[in-house]
């Protein structure tokens, strides 16, 4: 089998080529990693994807072939042994660099694996090496990376999403079949949606947290990423259950999302009861993404779906509350980064101070985003505005949260569009702030109030030819819900499409 046909099989396809003999897990790892050398960097100079920050070659085409050495020796292999993954470079592991997309951590390794690597690695998949990210996790276009911003596989000149950009952009341009993320507002699914692909953000506390660089400690959670449903449910089942190392970790089975992602292929939705959410959608929004939105809305209804409109009246407000929760937890969290201990040193030179040493490494290890939420998350949090702001940010996640249960109480998913648009232009918002963060509207109340979500592929806008994403959000601890309505939409879209969403992607990506 030839390294383009192995680059565009699903991970449930290379797993069983591999558990059956018919390629070798060296094989599908070295298909992969010439993908990536083809496109993430180009020999000419021009622009390439820029998904990775590190790429692993020798250690993976190592872990590949003890794959390979354990189907020979007629070990069982696990469901994705031997697929190749990349991994956000957020997530610890001690035989690679992890920087957060930062100065600060640059060349850093770690040492320990995070929980979720040794879960990957203990199943056999093959971690092809590190992705790109907005610096510590905060962005929406992982244009904060202190190495560069990785590009959108649709169009080179647009943003891949963020802060997971790196792994989405990975998945669309074939260099991965699987990618892990981490979604602290919206940083597994805005990527998902402007790519084309499914990502999925577990319920809070499924996933664990251990070795997850945090940014913000109460939101953020890792995820699985993938081109397909089934892959990414596959991939969800390696990575979730309880984690006595994470003290925010959920004792509780995790819910069968593989066996859900099997029961929704089938088409039929007889019985769910989905909610559209009032308050997501209208003014501001892309008429190409509401369009596509709508249309899947009416294909739930033909699959079966009882489909009402609910309103969540506090949702308007947990966009103001996340970026004071946030920042202020970012404050605390990056306070470690201090020169002392591990990471970038500046100005050591034996005449200096150690506070001023702290002060010249900060200054220069930390990009502009990362210092702006710092000093939001410290001035909301200190004496005399503690409660003004930081304090009232809390109530309204409350409110947020309570509108969730009672939605949940009439419907057993809620939907909204992913994004309000599709992707933009590379540096068109990244001065503004504001603009920048309303991309997360859609996405940051799952994670004030930590239940399920995910995003799903829904069609192309009409102005641009560009992926949208259909939104879904389930109780906590009913992420199996996800699976069933993305894998019923998936299956009647591919069919309609005449194949996958990405097989309309640009000639060069998919070749």
């Amino acid at each position: 089998m030839s390294a383009p046909e192995l680059t565009r099989r699903t991970a449930a396809e290379l797993a069983a080529l591999v558990a059956s003999g018919e390629t070798s897990a060296v094989e599908v790892t070295r298909a992969h990693l010439d993908r990536v050398a083809a496109v993430d960097t180009t020999a000419d100079g021009g622009p390439g994807v820029h998904a990775f920050l590190h790429v692993a070659a020798e250690e993976a085409l190592a872990a590949a072939a003890e794959v390979d050495a354990q189907r020979a020796a007629g070990e069982r292999l696990g469901p994705l042994a031997g697929v190749p993954l990349a991994l956000k470079d957020v997530i610890t592991t001690a035989d690679m660099p992890t920087t957060a997309g930062s100065r600060i951590l640059e060349g850093w390794r770690p040492p320990y694996d995070a929980t979720v690597a040794r879960a990957l690695r203990a199943a056999g998949l093959v971690i092809l090496g590190k992705t790109n990210l907005d610096e510590f996790a905060m962005g929406s276009s992982t244009e904060n990376s202190a190495f560069g911003p990785t590009r959108n596989p649709w169009d080179l000149t647009r943003i891949p999403g963020g802060s997971g950009g790196g792994s989405a952009a990975a998945l669309a341009s074939f260099q991965a079949p699987l990618a892990i993320g981490t979604d602290t507002g919206g940083s597994i699914r805005q990527p998902a949606a402007v790519t084309g692909t499914v990502g999925v953000k577990p319920t809070y506390g499924g996933v664990s947290r251990y070795g997850l660089i945090a940014c913000a400690s109460s939101l953020d959670q890792a995820g699985p990423c993938a081109r397909n449903v089934l892959d990414t449910a596959l991939l969800h089942s390696v990575i979730a259950g309880h984690d006595p190392l994470d003290s925010t970790s959920i004792d509780q089975p995790v819910p069968d999302v593989v066996g859900a992602a099997r029961r929704g292929a089938d088409g039929d939705l007889s019985g769910l009861r989905v909610g559209v959410v009032k308050e997501l959608g209208g003014e501001g929004y892309q008429p190409g993404v509401e369009a596509r939105f709508h249309e899947a809305v009416e294909l739930l209804g033909k699959l079966g779906a009882d489909v009402v409109e609910v309103s969540c009246p506090h949702f308007e407000y947990a966009l103001p509350a996340y970026y004071l929760i946030l920042p202020s937890e970012v404050s605390s969290n990056l306070a470690r980064f201090d020169a002392m201990r591990y990471g970038l040193r500046v100005g050591d030179d034996g005449t200096r101070s150690a506070e001023e040493v702290m002060t010249m490494t900060r200054g220069a290890g930390f990009g502009a985003e990362a210092k702006r939420r710092i000093i939001l998350g410290t001035y909301a949090l200190s004496s005399g505005y503690y409660d003004a702001y930081y304090g009232q940010a809390q109530k309204v996640r409350t409110l947020v949260a309570r509108d969730f249960a009672a939605a949940f109480e009439q419907v057993d998913v809620l939907v909204s569009p992913t994004t309000p648009t599709t992707a933009f232009p590379l540096g068109e918002k990244v001065d503004d702030p504001l603009a920048m963060y309303k991309n997360d509207l859609c996405t940051i109340p799952s994670n004030l109030a930590g239940n399920a979500s995910a995003s799903f592929p829904c069609g192309l806008a009409d102005e641009d030819g560009l992926p949208v994403g259909l939104h879904v959000m389930a109780p906590v601890l009913g992420d199996d819900r996800l699976y069933r309505v993305g894998a019923a939409v998936e299956q009647a879209l591919v069919a309609e499409w005449g194949g996958p969403l990405l097989d309309q992607a640009p000639a060069w990506e998919t070749s």
